[in-house]
């Protein structure tokens, strides 16, 4: 198992800047890809951004060129810093771990804000 907590999250003015960050522990040695989804009142759960062990990253349409991903493997932690944000970002975070045949691992999720 994997335990994940984030943090950063908040209420920001259109325009503004958040970074996310994950924190991972547990069964870390297994992970393939850590991400980020998001979850709108009434909509799907939907990627929004994602980044392999070997560094790839893979981003949905609707951020491109506004969100960057990163991880630093020493500290087991996944950020996504957040530019120019909308109004249409606002949701809730979640952070995720693919661990392939060993399964996929949820944080609670955090609220993420953006004022008009």
């Amino acid at each position: 198992q994997v335990q994940l907590v984030e943090s950063g999250g908040g209420l920001v003015q259109a325009g503004g800047s958040l970074r996310l960050s994950c924190v991972a522990s547990g069964s870390i040695f297994s992970i393939i890809a850590m991400g980020w989804y998001r979850q709108a009142p009434g909509k799907q759960r939907e990627l929004v951004a994602a980044i392999t062990s070997g560094g790839m990253t893979n981003y949905a349409d609707s951020v491109k060129g506004r969100f960057t991903i990163s991880r630093d493997t020493a500290k087991n932690t996944v950020y996504l810093q957040m530019n120019s944000l909308k109004p249409e970002d606002t949701a809730v975070y979640h952070c995720n771990v693919e661990r392939g045949w060993r399964g996929t691992s949820w944080g609670q999720g955090i609220q993420v804000t953006v004022s008009s």
